[in-house]
């Protein structure tokens, strides 16, 4: 794998990218014979028939066609699922701390953990949101998920996300999007790394439209990545996990399937910044709703609503007046599951540290706790506030989240997350 790190920009653009010159045909995708003895493949996201402005497909030149692995067998992951189904969803706020760093060597693959999703990739709607914690790199292993995308959201050390079309270096604060169906294996340049994974079975993310806000503001496409062909020509004894229908599977591949000399297209893995957020607010009174925070969305069948939507909480300053101005209570027809990447969130005192998550499901009563409320209800609103040592994030649902079990029943889980609310006083004082 070529150690270039120049990335192509432009969110859903048409890309041509070759690591050897010449490797691209020119006129047709498929000639009879590619250039330097490759085969020619096509990889579509969408239907061949979707509609030109959301069709997703690329064409790739590589040395041998994916084809080309042994028969698949079970492969036994058993913290990574998609069972969401099973039993009562209880209404309780859940809150989880960072999950354990493993004491064995553990790769991104193995430190999998799934903690709450639903729908199905037989559905085709829904999403499974996971957690990982690894200290080894991915080696002699590659991986893919036929059943969606994968949302990766770093929290601590890098990846090094090695995919068939080329490579993307992702730190935390960044985001990385490995397409459903892509190869990929990762490296972990800083050791041990930790951070949450949001698969969407549904339609593939996309920049969410602007309406009033105008041309500019929120995820700018210049600022989205992919990266430029790079390729491995490696022959051994290499072994290519799939998720398929919500299970694991493994062949043996006696190759890199990571050997795409050239491709062209709009289906490709990126990553984003997300500090090149250009977040909106409120400059004059009241708390605008989150979905001013929104960096991409899944749409679903029903207009306006997300299959999924993927919010952040990043640097930003608060200037309204007679504004209660951290997020107010509030009950949401949307579930909500949110994880902080860096510093502290503006809403919560204590208890939810970078790298912990919660879950609060439809129509559950949430909001800032006890301490946060009182600080912001006496505070000084001639004054503008800076929070410039942030980073949370939300995945958020139309659908009900289901948690796992092994979720509920972890060690990790903060089971009286319900007490940052115990200490809200009883203010009432009616006139006489």
């Amino acid at each position: 794998m070529g150690a270039d790190m120049n990335y192509m920009s432009g969110f859903g653009n048409e890309f041509a990218t070759e690591a050897v010159p010449g490797t691209l045909p020119v006129g047709q995708n498929a000639p009879q014979r590619v250039a330097h003895g490759l085969y020619a493949e096509q990889l579509s996201g969408t239907a061949f028939t979707a509609p030109r402005a959301e069709n997703r497909r690329s064409w790739l030149y590589r040395i041998r066609p994916a084809a080309m692995h042994g028969t698949f067998e079970p492969f036994e992951q058993p913290r990574l699922h998609d069972d969401f189904a099973v039993g009562p969803v209880s209404p309780d706020q859940l809150r989880w701390s960072p999950a354990p760093l493993p004491d064995m060597p553990v790769d991104f693959v193995e430190g999998l953990y799934t903690m709450a999703g639903n729908g199905s990739a037989e559905a085709q709607t829904g999403i499974g949101i996971r957690v990982y914690a690894a200290n080894a790199s991915m080696r002699g292993r590659y991986f893919y998920s036929a059943d969606g995308e994968q949302l990766i959201v770093p929290q601590q050390g890098r990846l090094r996300i090695a995919t068939e079309f080329g490579v993307l270096d992702v730190e935390p604060q960044e985001i990385a999007v490995i397409p459903r169906g892509v190869r990929f294996s990762v490296e972990l340049p800083d050791g041990a790394s930790r951070g949450y994974v949001c698969e969407n079975f549904g339609a593939a993310m996309r920049l969410p439209d602007l309406g009033p806000i105008g041309s500019n503001g929120l995820a700018n496409p210049r600022d989205f990545l992919s990266p430029v062909a790079a390729y491995e020509d490696l022959e051994g004894e290499f072994e290519l996990i799939a998720k398929f229908q919500g299970h694991l599977w493994r062949a043996g591949i006696g190759h890199s399937p990571l050997d795409v000399v050239a491709w062209h297209g709009n289906y490709a893995p990126y990553k984003y910044d997300l500090r090149r957020f250009n977040a909106i607010g409120s400059i004059s009174f009241d708390h605008p709703d989150p979905s001013i925070f929104l960096v991409l969305t899944s749409p679903s069948d029903t207009p306006g609503v997300g299959n999924m939507d993927f919010v952040i909480f990043p640097p930003r300053w608060l200037v309204a007046q007679h504004t209660f101005r951290p997020p107010w209570f509030h009950r949401n027809v949307a579930s909500e599951f949110m994880g902080l990447v860096h510093g502290a969130y503006d809403a919560k005192a204590d208890g939810f540290a970078p790298g912990g998550c919660s879950l609060h499901n439809c129509m559950t009563g949430h909001g800032p706790d006890a301490a946060t409320f009182e600080k912001a209800s006496n505070a000084d609103l001639s004054k503008p506030d800076v929070i410039a040592d942030t980073m949370a994030f939300m995945f958020e649902s139309r659908a009900v989240l289901r948690p796992s079990r092994q979720a509920i029943e972890a060690g990790h889980r903060q089971r009286d997350y319900q007490a940052c609310w115990a200490g809200l006083q009883r203010h009432f004082s009616p006139p006489a």
